[in-house]
């Protein structure tokens, strides 16, 4: 019987409190995995970005100052005298002044790694979207399994009082209670069903890229990972990318500030100047310079640009406390779903032995059905919590395993 079988299938399955041996294998592969993420839409404009910050970085490194060319040629009448050709060139060019060429490196190295690290942050998120869909789809097809043995269940025993109604030995009120539990669980399965296909779709559109099998395997038992709970929320503040992004984003504008202060100094351009006039008659060449005089205008971006830096300053530790509240909240998921999970599977054996018991008293003649039904809808209630919580128990482990960059991570980062 169901009950029988599962309370084989979880003494079988011994359940593992200490370090796990070995990954999941309820998972999707590895390989595929890496590829439906580095596919991933955000992913792949986070990279794009990459390009775009690096662009960004070598503008930055030259600077806008780039060669200027001007000239005239024209006429000129003179009362009394005749008329004259005359021309004038210059070819000047502006220079940045000491420290801002360093700073405007640095600025662009710094926009470099703040791409970089947003795209890291991008991967780590799809990897998020892909564990929920996965996880979804892994506890809707577990589900349905559950809801398919209570239906059959429910068809042996109204097969069974049939037979005893047909021997007078049970009312048509038992055949009808019967038919009603069953009907009750065709519809619990055909939400399962639901949740399977909606699972699926979703998991197919957003992550193409991964296998997907006719039939989702088995959920596994959670098993707490090799390192210590501890050990993985301090990771997650540690290889947060988040962090390093908002870091690099203030240093960026710190430096940015400071160029703004030195920018209220403008560069100077200086040049080269050939004329004649007077058809040659007068001819010079010589040095031209020219430097803008700052005024509000600079003193105004000077001071935007370190209201910005502060403001960067203070995103930076809003983005550690979000992480750290993501650190906390993740272990403590972890290590309370689990627990709740083990106390929700000895429920769950309880349930299955009472429900066995009820049957061989029914066979006995000595339990109504009204108290066999109401055993066996108490078993497959106390199974479906089960799967519930086992199911939010990996979720949870998984998460914190994601967050702290220790699966599904770039190999230089993953342990």
């Amino acid at each position: 019987m169901t009950s029988r079988t599962l309370i084989a299938f979880l003494a079988g399955t011994t359940m593992i409190a200490g370090p796990a041996l070995a990954e999941r294998t309820d998972l999707p592969p590895a390989d595929a995995v890496a590829r439906a993420l580095d596919s991933a839409p955000g992913v792949r404009a986070s990279n794009a970005r990459i390009d775009s910050a690096k662009a960004s970085s070598q503008a930055l490194r030259i600077g806008p100052y780039e060669v200027t060319i001007s000239g005239s040629t024209l006429r000129r009448s003179v009362t009394g005298e005749r008329d004259y050709s005359e021309f004038d060139g210059t070819v000047s060019r502006p220079f940045r002044l000491p420290g801002k060429a360093r700073l405007d490196r640095k600025a662009g190295a710094l926009g470099v790694e703040v791409a970089e690290n947003n795209a890291e942050d991008a991967r780590h998120q799809a990897s998020l979207i892909l564990s929920g869909l996965w996880h979804d789809w892994l506890l809707a097809t577990e589900l349905y399994r559950n809801d398919l043995k209570a239906v059959a269940i429910y068809r042996t025993a109204i097969a069974a009082v049939t037979r005893r109604m047909a021997l007078r030995d049970a009312a048509a009120l038992d055949v009808d209670q019967a038919q009603s539990a069953l009907a009750a669980a065709e519809a619990q399965a055909a939400q399962s069903r639901s949740m399977i296909d909606r699972a699926r779709i979703a998991l197919s559109i957003e992550f193409p890229q991964i296998p997907l099998p006719v039939e989702a395997p088995g959920l596994s038992l959670p098993e707490l990972p090799e390192q210590p709970l501890e050990t993985l929320r301090k990771l997650v503040v540690e290889r947060s990318h988040e962090i390093r992004a908002a870091d690099r984003e203030a240093q960026r504008m710190a430096v940015l500030a400071h160029r703004g202060q030195l920018d209220r100094i403008a560069d100077p351009s200086v040049g080269f100047r050939l004329f004649s006039e007077r058809d040659g008659l007068e001819r010079g060449a010589g040095i031209v310079a020219s430097m803008p005089l700052g005024g509000g205008h600079r003193r105004a971006l000077a001071d935007r640009a370190s209201a910005e830096a502060n403001a960067a300053a203070i995103d930076l530790e809003q983005v550690r406390r979000t992480i750290m509240v993501t650190a906390d909240v993740d272990m403590s998921d972890a290590s309370t779903t689990f627990d709740a999970w083990q106390a929700t599977r000895r429920s769950a054996e309880s349930a299955a032995a009472a429900a066995e018991r009820t049957e061989r008293g029914y066979k006995l003649g000595a339990i109504d059905l009204s108290d066999l039904l109401y055993a066996e809808r108490q078993a497959n209630e106390a199974r479906r919590a089960e799967i519930n919580v086992r199911a939010a128990a990996a979720r949870a482990l998984f998460k914190l395993r994601i967050d702290s960059h220790t699966i599904w991570a770039p190999t230089d980062e993953a342990d």
